[in-house]
Parts: structure tokens; sequence; C-alpha cells
């Protein structure tokens, strides 16, 4: 590593054995049953598009685990909700990660039903981790047959790569389900109950503790589709929030180890604008290993907070929020069913990071002609309804704020299929992040925004 970044940048990665565990999901354990959430289709104009059948639902539920009450719903094994925060009381096991020895605790969520059968689950966290210290997050689920699967892991995770380096672990489609890099993925059958595991780790003979805030999912069930219909202007049109611009353009082959740059930094470059608005960033002391001859140096700290050694990038989703919530406070991953549900964030001053897919021609306005993946943040509508977002592809910061028209972006970012054999589109997927200043929008009894 360049720049004074503290000793060689080395991957650990060591694939866990699959075990199943001796506990049954699917017998004795509380089950909470929320409603579904549909789209309903609606054209620009706001009348009901024409169309021979309703189209298919969004199923989406988020669902998390935050404070003692919360946290006590759980199982603890050498773990406590002590101040509201899970932590290391007395470890139960030992491992061995990257040849290094760690004792290990844990904390496994009660079951929960979504009401729908689901075939996606991305989790997320808020945690704190001293040096020599790292969280494990896993999930199983039960399918609609009753079948209890194997835990897959979809993190471990450090706020600080000095000590150890945070990584997803690949695959693992050992039965029911598989794991694409923060995504687990249903097989061949729907689920319809899942359990989440956090596993707090620190290296043998120390005292530090990992602590965690909040654990929690979000689930869906989305339809196959890359065109939708448009949904109608809510609540905040003409409202534009002031979140600083940053490009990811200008950092183009800048720190490789951490994915170098340009193409590849939109992710993190979209989460330093929302950590710059809540006024949220970092000290210059904590990127003095920057060279100084770049521009907007927290960028690259931001890629290196979030860098997946095993994804080998910077786009992890529940990383990147993990790391905002580091400064903010408080950060998640969720799906939306439509451009309505942002609109109440934008109303209550949360900007929201969106992931977007397109080919040639169906974003006009974008900086880049096409893209299999790319991050932006919606900051405001204007009174049309339009979304006015800040994309981290423009060459400039000057040129960061865009203007694009509701139906295209909502195709863009809504569209969820299969092609080739992988999936295409994130589904209105977005990160959620926010302050103690800012509260999130009521969900009025349903199961997401």
């Amino acid at each position: 590593m360049t720049g004074g970044g503290g000793g060689n940048y080395v991957q650990q990665v060591n694939r866990p054995r699959t075990a199943r565990p001796r506990s049954v999901l699917a017998a004795g354990v509380a089950l909470a049953v929320s409603a579904p959430v549909a789209l309903t289709a609606l054209t620009a104009t706001g009348a009901p598009a024409a169309q021979a059948a309703p189209p298919a639902p969004r199923h989406i539920a988020y669902h998390q685990w935050d404070g003692a009450a919360a946290l006590r719903t759980g199982s603890f094994a050498g773990t406590s909700a002590r101040g509201g925060r899970l932590r290391i009381v007395r470890p139960t096991a030992k491992a061995r990660i990257g040849g290094k020895p760690y004792a290990v605790a844990s904390w496994t969520s009660r079951g929960v039903r979504p009401g729908f059968g689901f075939t996606e689950a991305v989790p997320s966290w808020e945690a704190t981790t001293p040096r020599g210290t790292f969280v494990q997050v896993q999930i199983r689920g039960v399918d609609v047959l009753g079948r209890l699967s194997s835990w897959d892991t979809t993190g471990r995770w450090a706020s600080d790569d000095r000590t150890f380096h945070r990584t997803t672990l690949g695959l693992q489609k050992d039965d029911l389900a598989r794991v694409e890099t923060d995504t687990w993925v249903a097989n061949q059958r729907r689920f319809r109950a899942w359990q989440v595991r956090v596993s707090l780790f620190r290296r043998s003979g120390s005292r530090a503790t990992p602590t965690v805030d909040t654990v929690g999912a979000m689930v869906s069930s989305l339809p196959s589709v890359r065109n939708v219909a448009t949904s109608r202007p809510g609540v905040a049109r003409g409202r534009e929030l002031t979140v600083p611009h940053y490009s990811q353009m200008p950092h183009r082959g800048q720190y490789p180890q951490f994915g170098g740059g340009g193409e590849a930094w939109c992710s993190p470059t979209a989460t330093t604008m929302v950590l710059a608005y809540y006024r949220a960033l970092p000290p210059q002391s904590a990127y003095r290993w920057v060279d100084r001859r770049y521009r907007q140096r927290v960028v690259d700290y931001s890629a290196r907070m979030v860098y997946d050694v095993g994804y080998r990038g910077t786009g992890n989703w529940p990383f990147n929020t993990a790391y905002a919530a580091r400064r903010t406070g408080h950060a998640f991953v969720t799906r939306f069913a439509s451009l309505r549900g942002v609109e109440h964030f934008i109303r209550a001053g949360i900007p929201v990071v969106t992931s977007i897919t397109f080919g040639a021609g169906q974003l006009a306005g974008s900086p880049i002609r096409s893209t299999n993946g790319h991050v932006v943040v919606v900051v405001g509508f204007t009174k049309k309804g339009n979304v006015v977002v800040n994309d981290p592809a423009a060459k400039s910061s000057s040129s960061v704020r865009r203007v694009y028209a509701r139906g295209q972006f909502e195709d863009a970012w809504l569209q969820r299929y299969r092609s080739r054999g992988s999936m295409r589109g994130s589904g209105g997927l977005g990160y959620v992040i926010y302050d103690g200043r800012h509260h999130l929008p009521a969900r009025h009894g349903a199961t997401n925004w």
C-alpha cells in the first residue's frame, strides 16, 4: 500500500465448514407475521395502467432488532445486551481465521415470518469493532416445504482493516440457498421464514469486545420485470436536499488494492456524499495516508472502509451501510416498492442511495451510456415529480447533479430479472443512512416504506 497505509494488505479468507445446527427454526420458534406490500401500477399521470391483468406484487419486508428489549427476544451464547448492545461476556467457542486464533460468542434471533414466500434476503447491521475483533453475520431459513437450510455467511466485517480485512465468503451453494456477494438467494423454492445469527470474534487472550447496536434484514419476492408502470408523484414534489457533490471519476487509478477508483467507486462516493450531508465525514487525520495530490481524498478513505476482499470491490451493500452507521449512528439496506416510498424519506430530510441498471438510451441525461450496476443518490424531486440525483459518474463535481425522467429512473431502479444465469437489476434497492436529528417516516403498519 502506498501513502503510509500501515503495512501489507493481505487477504484473510477462511471458508467455514457448513453444518446444520441442532436447533430447528421450524419447531418451537415464535414467528412474527406481517402483511405483504404490493405495488399499484400507475401511469405517469396517475391513471390506472391499461393492461389485461394487474402486475405481479412486489413483496418487501424489513425487520430489525434494535435495543436491549428487542435483542432479548433472541438467544444468547456467551453474549449479553447490556447497555442495549450485543457484546461478549464469556466466549463459548474458538475459531482459527486467517491463521489467527479467536474466541467467539454469538446471538441468534427468533424466527421471522414475513407473511409471503420470499426468494432473497439482504442482512445489514450497525456495529463497533475495536482492533483485533470482528463480527460475522449469517442467515438461514425454512422453505415452503418446511425444510431448514444451513447457516450461510453473508459477511465478516470490521470497521478497521489494520488487523482484520472485511470479507464475504463466496457462493456457499450447499443446500437450499446460496450467497451472491451480499444477497442470500433461494436456489429453487421460496422461503417462508428466516433467522439471523451474529457471531462476535476477538483475538484469543484479549478482553476487547465488538458491540452490535442493530441487526436486521430485508427479505423480498419480486416479479421478473424490466419495465414498470411509472408511479404517481407524491409528497416530495418540488423538494431537493442540499447534498454535497462528489465525483468518482477523478479517482481513476487510485489505490488498486481498494478497487482502483473511477468506475469502481460509485458506491463509496455516493456514501461519502450522504455522510457529507450529515456533516459526519471522518476527520482529516483519519485519511492522512491518502496522497495529498488527490482531490476529495475522503472518497479514497471511504473506498478503503467499505472494501470487500472476497468480492474484490467496494460495492458490497451492507458493508457500505455498516461503515456509514459508524459515522451517523444509523444505516441499513432495504428495497422500495416505488419512488413514492423514497419521497417520504426526502420529505423527512433523508437522501436515499439507490442502485440502478440500464442499457443504451434508457436513461436520458446520464453521464454513462449503460451499466450493469451503478449507484446514485436520490436528493429530491422536481415539481413535476421527476427525480433529482447526485450521480457520482459525472466527470466532475460541478456536473454531479442530474434530473432523470421518473419513468426511466424507475425502470432502471426497480427492474430485477434473470439473464444468462445471473440476476440483473437491484429491484429497488436503497441505502437508508440517517442521524439522530432525522427520523424514519412511519410505515403505517406496512412491512416496508
